[in-house]
């Protein structure tokens, strides 16, 4: 499993599992990705799940791994069962709705104060 490591910031506050406080995430719910590196490099999937504090996304079947079970309460009959696993942000990449490729991101603020995330490649807003 993945460690959350702990180290100190400024005025004895501490960070768990992130170099710097704030940042976010690329990637939200319901989009649309590509993989670029790893074992499933070149899929593209729907994002079903988001965990910040291990920088890790559940992609809609991407990574599959096999899980071995023994039978038990909640199942009668054990097996080996097939699930998704998270894959680290940082082999994710957005695909623009516009221009339908992989894109990077930027972000820029409308008009009316909202931050939104766009296109770097057309300009698109993708939010």
């Amino acid at each position: 499993m993945w460690s959350l490591w702990r180290f100190p910031i400024h005025e004895g506050r501490v960070c768990e599992g992130k170099m710097a406080v704030g940042g976010g995430l690329a990637v939200k719910k319901n989009d649309l990705v590509v993989v670029i590196a790893g074992k499933d490099k070149g899929k593209r999937g729907k994002v079903l799940k988001v965990i910040p504090k291990l920088d890790r996304a559940l992609v809609e079947k991407l990574n599959f791994v096999k899980r071995h079970t023994k039978p038990g309460r909640a199942s009668k009959q054990g097996g080996i069962l097939e699930r998704e696993n998270p894959i680290h942000v940082s082999n994710l990449m957005l695909v623009c709705s516009k221009c339908d490729r992989p894109a990077r991101v930027s972000h820029s603020r409308l008009a009316d104060g909202r931050k939104v995330r766009v296109c770097k490649k057309c300009g698109e807003v993708l939010d």
